[in-house]
C-alpha cells in the first residue's frame, strides 16, 4: 500500500509539473502565428519565386521590339570564276563576283568583306502590344496564385490552430477527470479501511483511473503532432507553439462577431480564376495579331576589297585585303503570308475554347463559393444554438456528479452509479468544449468563405 501511495504521489507531481510548464510557456496568438506563416512558410517562398520568373519573362517580351543589327567581316582567298544562270539559294553558297572568263582561271584571289546589316520590324499592327499585355496578364495570374495560396495557407493555419486549442482544452478536461478519479479512489480507500466499502470498489476505481491516464497520454501525443504540423509552416520549435486559451472566450463574448457582409466578389480564389480568364482573353488578342502583315526597315553598309583590279588583272593576293569599295542600302519592306489566314482561324478557335473553359471554371467557383457561404451561415446558426443549450447540460451533469459523490461517501449508492455520473459529467465537459470549438471553427469558416478573416481577427486580443 505504501508503494502504491508513492506511485500516486509521483504521478500527481508529474501532472502538476506538466500543467505548470504549460502555464509558464508563453502562448502564441493566432495573429502572431499567421504573421509567421506569411514570412516563413516554404510554400509561399516558392510561390513568390514563381512571380519573379513571370516578371522576368514579361521583361523579356517587352524587348521583342529591339532590331537586329549584325556585324560581319571575312577575309578570303580562292579563285574567282563566274558563269551565268539562275539558282535557288540553300545553305551557304559561296559567291564569286566579277566578269565571266573565257576559260577556267586557277589564280588565287585575295579579298575581304565587311557588312553592318539592320533588320527591324518597326510595325506589325499591334502584335507587340498584345504580347506585352499577355505577358503582364501572366504576371497577374501568378500574383493571384500567390494570393490564393497565401489565403489557403491562412485557412489551414487557422484550422490547425483551433484543433490545437481543442486538444489543449481536451487535455485540461482529461486532467480534471484524472483528479476526480483520484479523489474517488482516495474516498474508497478510506471507506474500505473502515469496512464500509468492499475492496472490489478499489479495483474498479483503479481501472477507471488507469483508463483516464492512458487517454491523457494519447491526447498528449495528438497535441504534439498538431504542434509539429504548425511548426512545419512557421519554422517555430513545435514545443513553443502553445495556443492562446482566450481565443474562444473572446469570440463568444462578442455577440455580433458573425454579423459581417460577405465579400466573395474579391475573394482570392475568385480573383485567381478571373485573372486566368483575363489571361486567356489576352491570348486571343495575341493570336488575332500574330499573323498580321509585318513592316520592316532594312539597312546595310558594307565595304569590300579584292586583289583583282578593274581591268581584270590578278595582282598580289595581299593587295586584296583592305576596303576598296563601299556601299549602303536602305529600304522598307512588307511581308504577309496569305495562308496565315487559315492558320489564324484554326489557332483562334483553339484559344477561344481555352478561354471558354476558363470562363466556365470561374462561374463554377463563383457558384461553389456562394453555396459554401450559405452553408457557413447555416453552420454558424447551428453552432450558436448548440452553444446556448450545452451549458445547461454541463450544470446538470456537474450537480448530478456532486450529489452521487456525496451519496457514495454516505454509503447510499454504489461505485457503478458514481462512475456513471462521472462519465456523464465528462461527456458534458467534452460536449461543451466541442461546442466552443465548433462555434469558433464555424465563425472562421464563415470568415474564410466570405473573405472577412481580418474582421474576425480584430475580435481577438
Amino acid at each position: 500500500m505504501l508503494s502504491f501511495k508513492k506511485c500516486a504521489a509521483v504521478l500527481l507531481l508529474l501532472f502538476i509539473a506538466i500543467a505548470a510548464n504549460a502555464q509558464q510557456s508563453s502562448p502564441v496568438t493566432l495573429k502572431e502565428l499567421l504573421n509567421r506563416v506569411d514570412q516563413k512558410a516554404p510554400e509561399l517562398i516558392t510561390d513568390s519565386a514563381a512571380i519573379l520568373i513571370r516578371q522576368s519573362q514579361a521583361a523579356e517580351t517587352r524587348s521583342n521590339w529591339l532590331p537586329n543589327l549584325k556585324l560581319n567581316y571575312q577575309a578570303d582567298i580562292g579563285t574567282s570564276n563566274n558563269t551565268t544562270g539562275p539558282y535557288f539559294g540553300f545553305g551557304i553558297i559561296p559567291s564569286s563576283s566579277g566578269g565571266i572568263h573565257n576559260s577556267n582561271v586557277t589564280t588565287a584571289v585575295g579579298d575581304n568583306l565587311g557588312i553592318a546589316a539592320l533588320d527591324w520590324e518597326i510595325y506589325n499592327f499591334g502584335k507587340y502590344g498584345a504580347e506585352n499585355r499577355a505577358a503582364n496578364a501572366d504576371v497577374k495570374v501568378e500574383q493571384n496564385q500567390f494570393a490564393q495560396s497565401k489565403y489557403q495557407l491562412q485557412a489551414y493555419t487557422i484550422g490547425n490552430y483551433l484543433l490545437l486549442l481543442r486538444l489543449q482544452d481536451f487535455l485540461n478536461i482529461q486532467y480534471r477527470n484524472i483528479e476526480r478519479n483520484q479523489q474517488i479512489r482516495r474516498s474508497i480507500e478510506s471507506l474500505a479501511k473502515s469496512g464500509v466499502r468492499a475492496g472490489v470498489d478499489t479495483s474498479i476505481a483503479e481501472a477507471e483511473l488507469s483508463k483516464a491516464r492512458l487517454t491523457y497520454i494519447e491526447l498528449k501525443n495528438q497535441f504534439k503532432q498538431q504542434q509539429l504540423q504548425l511548426s512545419a509552416i512557421t519554422g517555430l520549435p513545435y514545443q513553443s507553439i502553445v495556443p492562446d486559451s482566450t481565443v474562444e472566450a473572446s469570440l463568444i463574448s462578442q455577440p455580433t462577431a458573425y454579423l459581417f457582409n460577405a465579400d466573395t466578389a474579391n475573394h482570392p480564389l475568385i480573383n485567381f480564376y478571373r485573372s486566368v480568364y483575363q489571361d486567356n482573353l489576352q491570348r486571343e488578342d495575341v493570336v488575332k495579331k500574330m499573323y498580321n502583315p509585318k513592316i520592316s526597315l532594312e539597312a546595310a553598309v558594307w565595304g569590300r576589297g579584292s586583289s583583282v583590279n578593274a581591268a581584270g588583272d590578278y595582282n598580289e593576293v595581299s593587295s586584296g585585303y583592305g576596303f576598296q569599295r563601299g556601299n549602303y542600302l536602305v529600304g522598307l519592306g512588307i511581308s504577309y503570308n496569305l495562308f496565315d489566314l487559315r492558320r489564324r482561324q484554326l489557332k483562334l478557335r483553339t484559344q477561344k475554347a481555352s478561354t471558354n473553359y476558363a470562363l466556365k471554371k470561374l462561374e463554377e467557383q463563383q457558384q461553389l463559393l456562394t453555396t459554401s457561404s450559405s452553408q457557413a451561415d447555416v453552420e454558424m446558426q447551428t453552432a450558436l444554438e448548440r452553444l446556448t443549450e450545452i451549458p445547461k447540460q454541463l450544470k446538470a451533469a456537474n450537480d448530478g456528479y456532486r450529489q452521487k459523490l456525496s451519496l457514495y461517501k454516505s454509503g447510499l449508492t454504489d461505485i457503478i452509479e458514481l462512475n456513471a455520473a462521472l462519465n456523464i459529467l465528462y461527456r458534458a465537459e467534452t460536449d461543451y468544449m466541442q461546442a466552443k470549438y465548433q462555434y469558433a471553427n464555424a465563425l472562421f469558416q464563415k470568415a474564410i468563405t466570405q473573405n472577412q478573416v481580418s474582421t474576425v481577427l480584430n475580435f481577438i486580443k
